[in-house]
């Protein structure tokens, strides 16, 4: 049984960082694709930042609001997926998921995804 688990979370004031983490469990293959994904109160849920789509290994891509600021990881010996997230601002207030696409393709559409994580939240205070 797969499983994610998001921790990392929490309050941090404009301008400060932050490091999400997903621990995943039951994953029988390294090449899944891993995305990171936000939900902010009365929005759809949006893409932040992906990892290894299409087979990539260790190729990444982000949304345009967080390029530069925000770097996703992964630690394949530990199962474990990261979001770095610098230069924090009021509009990163979310609660950020992380999924897994078992196909290895990847997205910036949740539909793509198979698994998700229960999300940790972001709140960044101005």
């Amino acid at each position: 049984q797969v499983q994610l688990v998001e921790s990392g979370g929490g309050l941090v004031q404009a301008g400060g960082s932050l490091r999400l983490s997903c621990a995943a469990s039951g994953l029988t293959s390294s090449v899944y694709s891993m995305s990171w994904f936000r939900q902010a109160p009365g929005k759809e849920r949006e893409f932040v930042a992906g990892i290894g789509w299409g087979w990539s290994g260790s190729s990444t891509t982000y949304a345009d609001s967080v390029k530069g600021r925000f770097t996703i990881s992964r630690d394949s010996a530990k199962n474990t997926l990261y979001l770095q997230m610098n230069s924090l601002n009021a509009e990163d207030t979310a609660v950020y998921y992380c999924a897994a696409d078992r196909a290895g393709l990847g997205g910036i559409t949740t539909r793509r995804y198979d698994y998700w994580g229960q999300g940790t939240q972001v709140t960044v205070s101005s």
